[in-house]
């Protein structure tokens, strides 16, 4: 079986800047942070949200991003390293300073390691730590406030590699494993304050983070890129993002992947799980009583949603 990665892209930066483009916003619109905005998932995000009426302050790096993202209409680029507490701080206040207060965080900043976990270097693994766990912590930490005091969203997004155990790139999957109880954590510690916490999982979706993994490493060849470019863009993960943000009662997990091998595999691995921590301990479920866990479970899921005339009907599980 092939290895299933994501695909969030990290964009850092240090200061916030205004967009020079005019803003249709006004004091209704809903404002939304998106960090790691400047191409792949966090690029569609912007996009999607700010066609479709909000207020998107986009975080990017590159000057040329920047400016990129400010001529699009609704949306503020900002300047934004989620590595730097200083820069956290300095975009809190640009938002503050925008007036509309902020509705969703949408923690997409994120980078991928290609090696194993005993082969990567302390600093690679600082890094990939530091933007994909410390990152959101600290963004997340800093907007609380702004977002309590709407009553709105935070997602994160996630992986399904946060729910898989592969091999070869363990530093990226125990960041995303990460991700998993930070997003359950935060939503039950958030609920009684009126704010929703959900997490995005997406499978393989064209990026650029494998392109920018090269330019720290040379564990990923052009081929790998070249694979990650054929890949499907991800427009599901960003109407699966704005479902979060619009729904009255948005899921805690969204699994969103291209096909059907991809959400096999991941509901697999929780299932394998599942058996693992039952089997061989003094209160095993039995069959009949873990059928009956999981139908009361499905008592309240949502219904399945029609697959794309294209897509291959799902096999059942080996």
């Amino acid at each position: 079986m092939h290895r299933i990665i994501l695909v969030p892209i990290l964009l850092l930066a240090t200061l916030p800047v205004g967009s020079n483009a005019a803003s249709t916003a006004d004091q209704k619109q809903k404002a939304i942070l998106v960090t790691g905005a400047s191409t792949g998932i966090g690029r569609k995000i912007t996009e999607r949200l700010a066609a479709h009426g909000y207020l998107v302050y986009a975080g990017a790096r590159k000057e040329t991003d920047l400016q990129a993202l400010g001529a699009i209409p609704n949306v503020r680029a900002v300047r934004l390293d989620v590595t730097r507490p200083e820069d956290i701080v300095a975009a809190m206040e640009f938002v503050t300073k925008g007036g509309h207060g902020l509705y969703g965080l949408v923690n997409n900043a994120g980078i991928y390691t290609e090696a194993p976990l005993i082969d990567t270097s302390p600093e690679e693994f600082d890094l990939v730590m530091k933007v994909n766990v410390y990152g959101p912590y600290r963004v997340t930490k800093a907007f609380a406030p702004m977002i309590k005091a709407s009553h709105g969203r935070i997602v994160n997004i996630g992986s399904i590699s946060g729910i898989l155990n592969e091999t070869g790139s363990g530093a990226y999957q125990m960041s995303k494993h990460a991700m998993e109880t930070f997003s359950a954590t935060m939503a039950r510690e958030l609920a009684q304050t009126g704010v929703l916490v959900s997490i995005v999982e997406p499978g393989s979706y064209r990026s650029e983070i494998v392109r920018n993994t090269m330019t720290r490493s040379a564990t990923l060849s052009q081929k790998d890129v070249d694979d990650w470019a054929k890949l499907t863009e991800p427009d599901d993960v960003a109407a699966a993002v704005e479902a979060v943000l619009s729904e009255p009662k948005p899921k805690l997990r969204y699994l969103v992947v291209p096909d059907a091998e991809q959400a096999q595999v991941t509901i697999k691995a929780q299932i394998e799980q599942l058996v693992q921590l039952n089997e061989g301990q003094p209160y095993t479920y039995d069959r009949a009583a873990l059928v009956k866990l999981l139908d009361a479970a499905l008592a309240g899921a949502r219904p399945r949603l029609q697959q794309p005339a294209s897509a291959p009907v799902a096999r059942p599980m080996d």
